[in-house]
């Protein structure tokens, strides 16, 4: 039997609706880590079927460091006005914009990344491998390790998230979106850095 103080923790604890976090505890047999992990999965599940709907409210955020040297504009959407003026789309807006000044990513995915911009990158690490000694077969997977780190490094969506590395940008806002019930969506967005 679930009480009615751990429904009310796991509520306080990832903000999803009581009845869904009743449901995630009586799955998990009242185990709070166990639900609060399908809470996650069934967040990304949800997030997934909302990805198709439009996205053509949102905010312009923006994010000036104390320091006044590097400063962050992020194009934000969701479906609704409504949601768009909400504390927590307003929340999620500034930890992507604190992401984007501590880590400068340089592209949104990794899809936006050119593929002249791949070679090159590929290049210098076939150049760094070369004098090895190890088989082509095994440069190659560094090579193919060493993009892929890359990517997760200069791509927004695929960073790990500075406040918990557990999860990557794309993982927070998809726990958004199943606590807030829209579409969310990054359109783009512009560092500054003197």
């Amino acid at each position: 039997m679930v009480s009615l103080d751990q429904i009310k923790q796991l509520r306080e604890e990832t903000g999803v609706s009581i009845s869904e976090c009743k449901k995630a505890l009586e799955q998990a047999g009242g185990n709070f880590e166990k639900a609060k992990e399908l809470l996650r999965k069934w967040g990304k599940e949800v997030a997934v079927k909302k990805m198709t709907r439009t996205s053509e409210q949102g905010i312009i955020e923006s994010y000036i460091h104390p320091n006044k040297k590097v400063g962050v504009l992020l194009d934000i959407r969701c479906e609704s006005d409504f949601v768009a003026r909400s504390e927590d789309f307003r929340t999620l807006a500034h930890e992507i914009c604190l992401q984007i000044a501590a880590m400068s990513p340089l592209f949104l995915r990794d899809e936006d990344i050119p593929e002249e911009f791949v070679d090159g990158e590929k290049k210098i690490y076939k150049e760094q491998t070369k004098d090895s000694g190890k088989p082509e077969k095994i440069i190659e997977q560094i090579v193919e390790g060493k993009l892929k780190k890359y990517k997760e490094q200069v791509s927004l969506m695929s960073q790990v998230w500075i406040k918990d590395d557990s999860k990557t940008i794309k993982d927070l806002i998809d726990g958004y979106i199943a606590k807030i019930g829209e579409n969310i969506v990054v359109k783009k967005f512009s560092r500054y850095e003197i």
